[in-house]
């Protein structure tokens, strides 16, 4: 049954720069994976785990703003980076495999059963793959500012149509960070930027994705999903939001007012209060539905 709700909450204002809280303790660690290794850091503990996945703009380092928030909520919080970002191996021309295979063989280096995904933008993509060949892995699955890797059929095609041929040449923090943040909170872009240009690390080839996502393809995701983007998001508007809703069976739709593509650092507070809600109300049906009727 699907199970959509839309709603757009000014309960911050997106105009005060946010501080970034102190870190939790973390264990920084190298995940020796079939074909690669890659570098992640783990709070650990006994909660359900939250894992990260970052986007093309990024990699484990960029989620200062949520690690400690997610920690402290009871969590044990996780990211890694990718092939190809800071402190990985790059991803060779040849075999340059499938970033959401990458996904199970970390989980399973690291012993977790189930788990909760929260993704951006291409991390988006790789959650999304990774959702519809293992969903029996996952608690619940957050896609912000992604298409969930839609590539053929009419979501795909509207997303193509939204970008000038020179929208590549334009600066990244121009891009990925919308017009309200920009103005207000100067040392923000600044250090989004010098995490951007840290997460990247190499040239190694572009990973691959095992699904090749359609709209009816997305009609058989068996995951509670939250959909999330900013309502000046220039990769992922709200309408393309509003599309892939269309087709997936039991989600939310959130928009983040004054935001563009990176909720989880222009507007942290709301992305991790929306997050957590979601996980908790996803948490607790659960629990209900495995939990034996009395007579």
């Amino acid at each position: 049954m699907r199970n959509e709700s839309v709603s757009s909450i000014q309960a911050d204002d997106p105009m005060v720069p946010v501080p970034i809280p102190e870190q939790v303790a973390a264990t920084e660690g190298m995940a020796e994976l079939p074909g690669t290794r890659l570098g992640y850091w783990d709070t650990s503990g006994a909660g359900e785990p939250i894992v990260l996945l970052h986007p093309a703009s990024g990699s484990a380092l960029i989620w200062l703003y949520q690690q400690p928030v997610f920690a402290k909520a009871g969590y044990r919080v996780i990211a890694y980076s990718r092939r190809n970002y800071y402190n990985s191996d790059l991803a060779p021309a040849d075999d340059p495999g499938f970033a959401s295979q990458d996904l199970q063989h970390f989980v399973e280096f690291l012993g977790l059963d189930k788990f909760h995904v929260v993704s951006s933008a291409a991390g988006g993509s790789v959650a999304a793959d990774y959702a519809l060949s293992h969903p029996e892995r996952l608690l619940s699955l957050t896609v912000s500012s992604n298409n969930l890797a839609a590539a053929r059929g009419y979501i795909a095609e509207a997303a193509a149509t939204m970008h000038l041929k020179e929208w590549d040449d334009l600066p990244r923090w121009f891009r990925e960070l919308g017009p309200s943040y920009r103005g207000a909170n100067p040392e923000g872009v600044r250090k989004w930027t010098e995490l951007n240009a840290k997460s990247e690390t190499g040239k190694g080839a572009r990973q691959k994705l095992v699904n090749v996502v359609t709209p009816e393809q997305l009609e058989t995701l068996k995951v509670r999903t939250l959909l999330m983007t900013g309502a000046a998001d220039m990769f992922t508007p709200p309408s393309i939001t509003r599309m892939i809703a269309r087709h997936v069976p039991d989600n939310e739709v959130v928009i983040a007012a004054e935001c563009g593509h990176s909720i989880y650092w222009e507007r942290p507070e709301f992305f991790n209060r929306t997050v957590l809600e979601f996980i908790g109300r996803t948490s607790k049906q659960m629990h209900r539905n495995a939990s034996p009727s009395v007579c």
